[in-house]
């Protein structure tokens, strides 16, 4: 248990950082380049650790699985992730980081029906009051957020939910890092198809006069330098690559409730780390929103944990009542 805790700080410091380091390269390279070379760079890291899940499993992938890995893959690369990193070129990095972290709002309808999970009055009471806090994040009287920035990070947010609820379908076969390491890498290779396909003349000229300058003559290794490699390498090694390794082991050794406290944390430590590193002040607003998304979180994990040790106990209950008569 005491690992598990271990790999829940260390995913918590490196997804922290997230928005901190990829707003210290948005300048450097396409918004969509940035994506691919980190999502490229986190599967290839996250493949060795995969492959030997697969093993151990006894599992063998399928034509079936990478169409599976196929969906996912788009889902969370090319939509997801793409519309987060050009959300962080208009808006702040605390902000991007605070909003993303409350994607369990389009969580809990989709996992309710797309799976047909219950929803308990403390969940509504938890998203009533993330959805509080995030109207005093976006001071909607004083907005002064780029408007266009915080539409991107929620339809990223959405989209990534959806990714979640579509692998937890799958999860239990493969196991976390399989799932997210092929659905990562399958997502790279599309995410290659379309940059391929951006730098055709023809494309590249529609997509530029249509105002979509961004998703034209897209280039893949264009702005790397001595100066930046190390950055970058931080982005797609530890970030990605570890932050989610670390994720998915402390699920392992834990459990879903206790290793989600990763994203309850965030909204936290991520504008601390603006702040310090990128000198982003935090408004009254902002720390009153901070505050009411933690206390979201708390009421989540605090029922969460509840509700484990409950079935847990029926589970042992029920164990021993058959015990008892098979006696």
């Amino acid at each position: 248990m005491k690992q598990g805790y271990i790999y829940i700080a260390l995913s918590t410091i490196l997804f922290s950082t997230m928005e901190v380091a990829l707003k210290l390269l948005s300048g450097q390279f396409n918004p969509i380049q940035m994506n691919f070379l980190r999502f490229f760079i986190g599967s290839v890291i996250l493949l060795p650790i995969a492959i030997k899940n697969l093993k151990s499993r006894h599992l063998i992938l399928n034509k079936n699985d990478f169409k599976f890995f196929m969906l996912t893959g788009f889902i969370c690369v090319v939509v997801s992730m793409s519309l987060y990193q050009l959300s962080i070129l208009y808006n702040e990095a605390s902000i991007v980081a605070i909003l993303f972290s409350c994607n369990p709002i389009f969580v809990i309808p989709l996992a309710h029906f797309m799976l047909g999970e219950k929803i308990y009055k403390h969940t509504i009471a938890s998203l009533i009051i993330s959805l509080i806090g995030i109207v005093f994040i976006l001071n909607p009287f004083r907005l002064t957020g780029s408007i266009l920035g915080m539409v991107l990070i929620f339809l990223s947010a959405g989209f990534f939910a959806l990714y979640g609820v579509v692998s937890t379908k799958q999860s239990s076969r493969y196991g976390g890092i399989v799932c997210s390491c092929f659905s990562f890498l399958i997502g790279s290779a599309e995410m290659l198809i379309l940059i391929l396909i951006s730098k055709i003349p023809t494309v590249a000229s529609a997509l530029t006069q249509a105002g979509f300058k961004s998703f034209a003559n897209i280039s893949i290794v264009r702005g790397i330098t001595l100066t930046n490699i190390p950055s970058l390498i931080f982005i797609g090694v530890f970030i990605t690559g570890l932050g989610y390794s670390f994720y998915f082991l402390a699920m392992e050794k834990t459990s879903v409730a206790t290793s989600s406290i990763v994203f309850y944390l965030k909204p936290a430590l991520a504008p601390i780390l603006s702040l310090i590193i990128l000198k982003e002040a935090l408004g009254i607003n902002t720390l009153i929103g901070i505050g009411l998304i933690l206390l979201s979180s708390f009421i989540t994990l605090l029922f969460n944990s509840i509700k484990s040790k409950t079935t847990y106990s029926n589970e042992e209950e029920n164990q021993e009542e058959t015990a008892t008569e098979n006696f």
